[in-house]
């Protein structure tokens, strides 16, 4: 294809992510990478549009894609150099530990599979290790979070266990280290997620290093902070003690048992 235009691509072999507004947004976070050597990992097959799209526009780089259905490879024309396929769940531990040793690590993933929350979220946990550093995990589809008939909820979109509310969960792990929690515990993902872009009905995140000190807290504290500022320029050591670790500290603990109490009669963990 002249160019490798994504937009051109995908519309040669029709394919869907174009009616959903996708390529457009593909195509933004694409284009310095489709001359790279790249593994690409997709869930979900389907017709098999998605991955002739990679395979054209990607040249370089290795198509890996995993169905749950048996996939005719003549059937639908994906007998090609570049294209891996392999039959298995998306959410099957054993299955996706097989697929990650035979090809280590991946540049990009996208999760194009059942929709259904419970296995967006059980994919993401067992792929994100295998994710590289500054590598892409792209989820479509988001909307069946809010559709009880894919395990979403749309009675309850700010408390609901939707898929989409677990990636807004781990917007908080961008920022982990400015949480002024001095009984905040550190998640699993915190420290790894650069950036996350909610778009319709599709997120893109991106994994690296994020372990950059907080200007505003120690250990989570902002009273200790504090106190280390004021006591460096002034040397007043007993009169901001009393304020910032007595009266402060004591002020933050007040506030952690309010809410605490407030999330066990709510029932919010």
């Amino acid at each position: 294809m002249e160019n490798h235009n994504l937009k051109k691509i995908a519309e040669t072999y029709k394919s869907d992510k174009i009616e959903h507004g996708y390529i457009e947004i593909y195509e933004s976070y694409f284009h310095k990478l489709k001359e790279d050597n790249l593994i690409i990992l997709e869930l979900g097959i389907a017709d098999g549009k998605s991955l002739l799209t990679w395979s054209d526009y990607f040249k370089n780089s290795k198509i890996v894609g995993i169905d749950i259905h048996k996939i005719n490879l003549d059937e639908k024309n994906l007998n090609r150099s570049n294209i891996d396929i392999h039959q298995g769940s998306q959410s099957d531990e054993k299955f996706i530990s097989e697929i990650i040793s035979k090809y280590k690590e991946f540049d990009i993933i996208i999760d194009d599979g059942s929709h259904l929350s419970k296995d967006v979220k059980k994919s993401f946990q067992l792929l994100f290790p295998a994710l590289k550093n500054k590598g892409l995990y792209i989820v479509e589809d988001i909307q069946t979070s809010y559709n009880h008939f894919f395990g979403g909820n749309p009675f309850d979109l700010k408390y609901s266990n939707s898929h989409m509310n677990f990636f807004k969960h781990l917007t908080d792990s961008i920022n982990y280290q400015e949480i002024a929690n001095p009984f905040y515990i550190k998640k699993k993902y915190d420290s790894q997620i650069l950036n996350i872009s909610f778009h319709h009905n599709i997120v893109f995140l991106k994994k690296g290093v994020n372990d950059r000190v907080s200007k505003e807290v120690i250990n989570h504290s902002y009273e200790d902070m504090k106190f280390k500022e004021k006591t460096n320029r002034s040397g007043n050591n007993l009169r901001y003690f009393l304020k910032y670790k007595i009266l402060f500290k004591t002020y933050t603990l007040f506030l952690f048992l309010v809410n605490l109490i407030k999330k066990i009669v709510l029932l919010r963990f």
